[in-house]
């Protein structure tokens, strides 16, 4: 294997991890092991088998999670067994080294935000959209970008089309996943993130999964690709050159994406380019 070899990225909820809704997507999975506790309460679960072949990847390999969860948020969860030094949260806002955030990307990430609409005028021109019986909860992330928590059997079709029509006139990113709809700046991404975290520690190549819409510029970029047989990006039939897709749904098809992290960590390809990062919006 040439240099440092493969940076493993992956998002969390509905690619390795699941709320006990989400885990029956497909076929059941048995004794899924809690790795989050929310007011008492267990809320997400991962495969058993995916847990252990992921601990013992991230033994060989650089595991980083990348998540749309704010820091707190991601605080929450507990991967038994699995090593990660970094960590992408905030849909790529904050870097985590250590556990402690960036200030070097903060910084980077005010410069690739400052040119479009802001916080305080997103939440401004949704406001009235937000205004809805069926909007359970309004939530902003670190002030970064905001999501609402919507009741799906309530809310109607044509909610989410003045939805996407008040974020497209912001300039901004759409994202639905189950019962959350993501209104995200186009500076703030994912792959900005985990190129960076690739360059400071010189991977060799990116390995990535994801199942929504906010992984879509990640998985394009990564030098390896797979996400399940579910969510966003599935619906949409959305693929990139190389994409493997899993057979299984729910959280059966987290156990096939480490599998698949495994293999390419295992194939040493030489040749690996680093993850290019993504073009300024």
């Amino acid at each position: 294997m040439s240099g440092r070899g493969l940076l493993v990225a992956s998002d969390l909820d509905r690619t390795l991890i699941y709320s006990a809704a989400a885990m029956q997507l497909g076929e059941a999975v048995a004794e899924p092991v809690c790795v989050e506790v929310y007011d008492g309460r267990p809320t997400s679960f991962m495969d058993p088998a995916a847990l252990d072949a992921l601990g013992a990847l991230s033994e060989r390999t650089p595991f980083v999670p990348v998540t749309t969860r704010t820091r707190e948020q991601f605080g929450r969860i507990v991967l038994p067994g699995v090593r990660s030094t970094h960590a992408v949260t905030t849909n790529g806002a904050v870097i985590l080294d250590g556990g402690t955030p960036c200030p070097e990307w903060a910084a980077e990430v005010r410069r690739r935000t400052a040119g479009g609409a802001s916080y305080l005028d997103a939440t401004r021109a949704l406001r009235p959209v937000w205004e809805r019986p069926w909007v359970r909860k309004v939530r902003d992330a670190e002030e970064q970008f905001v999501y609402a928590v919507v009741e799906p059997a309530l809310t109607p079709a044509e909610w989410y089309d003045e939805l996407a029509a008040a974020t497209t006139a912001l300039g901004w990113v759409l994202s639905v996943q189950g019962r959350k709809a993501y209104v995200i700046p186009p500076g703030l991404t994912k792959e900005a993130a985990v190129a960076e975290v690739a360059r400071r520690t010189g991977a060799d190549a990116v390995a990535a999964a994801g199942d929504s819409w906010l992984d879509a510029g990640m998985l394009a970029a990564a030098d390896y690709a797979v996400r399940p047989a579910h969510g966003e990006l599935h619906a949409q039939d959305w693929s990139t050159p190389g994409l493997r897709v899993t057979t299984a749904a729910g959280g059966r098809a987290a156990a096939e994406i480490v599998a698949a992290f495994d293999g390419w960590e295992r194939e040493g390809a030489s040749g690996w380019s680093t993850v290019s990062s993504d073009p300024l919006p």
